[in-house]
């Protein structure tokens, strides 16, 4: 049997923090010579006290800055913590070709994060668009152990060899998606989750291959309702 750690499994444990906490606003964090995760810190939170956190993963050829706008706002205006990690090649390792620099990164990422903040149990969502919706389900649906809500935005697959916990999942897809077509993804997807036992919300929007604000605002409510 392969290790867990080939097949997306994290190593990541809840925890109190030890470190003093990060400032308001967007933070590097020095963890890697290149490509460094950032965090942004919502203004008026108590670091002490348990603090939802979304791990957000970009789409192929992007980065932290491209994608941090589709939840930044709802960060600040709802009080949670925002983790954008980048992948070390243009896209997520599994994309490539299995679970390994960007696991490892990312669990590195989320001890940080730990040890700043009192997470809260109860709201630690994966989210992403495209390869980042794809690595979303794949990892949460791997680390239900922690993760608590899935929120895959335009995901393309899933590749879950280990299933732990029951993460509640939020899909959404565009009708006009000529990129990622909406039969062999959204809809395949959600119907096979939803057959698997998970809490599936799923939800189409007349659009293309690119994420919808009000969507977005949707599943917003969703992993804080």
């Amino acid at each position: 049997m392969s290790h867990p750690h080939l097949m997306g499994r994290l190593d990541f444990v809840h925890r109190l923090p030890d470190k003093v906490p990060l400032p308001a606003g967007l933070n590097a964090l020095r963890l890697f010579e290149s490509r460094n995760p950032a965090l942004y810190v919502p203004p008026g939170i108590d670091p002490r006290s348990p603090t939802a956190l979304v791990v957000l993963f970009h789409g192929g050829g992007g980065s932290a800055a491209k994608i941090l706008p589709m939840l930044q706002q709802h960060a600040q205006a709802r009080g949670f913590l925002l983790l954008v990690p980048q992948s070390v090649f243009p896209t997520w390792d599994i994309v490539i070709g299995g679970n390994g620099p960007d696991r490892e990164r990312l669990d590195a990422a989320l001890a940080e994060v730990a040890s700043r903040f009192r997470l809260d149990p109860a709201r630690l969502v994966f989210a992403g668009h495209s390869d980042g919706g794809s690595y979303a389900l794949s990892l949460g649906l791997t680390n239900g152990q922690f993760v608590t809500h899935v929120v895959a935005s335009s995901a393309g697959f899933m590749s879950v060899h280990l299933q732990s916990g029951a993460p509640r999942v939020f899909i959404s897809h565009g009708t006009r998606d000529e990129q990622i077509p909406i039969d062999r993804s959204g809809r395949f997807h959600s119907a096979k989750l939803k057959a698997a036992g998970y809490d599936v919300t799923y939800i189409e929007y007349d659009g293309p291959h690119a994420h919808q604000p009000a969507v977005v605002a949707q599943a917003v409510d969703f992993f804080l309702a």
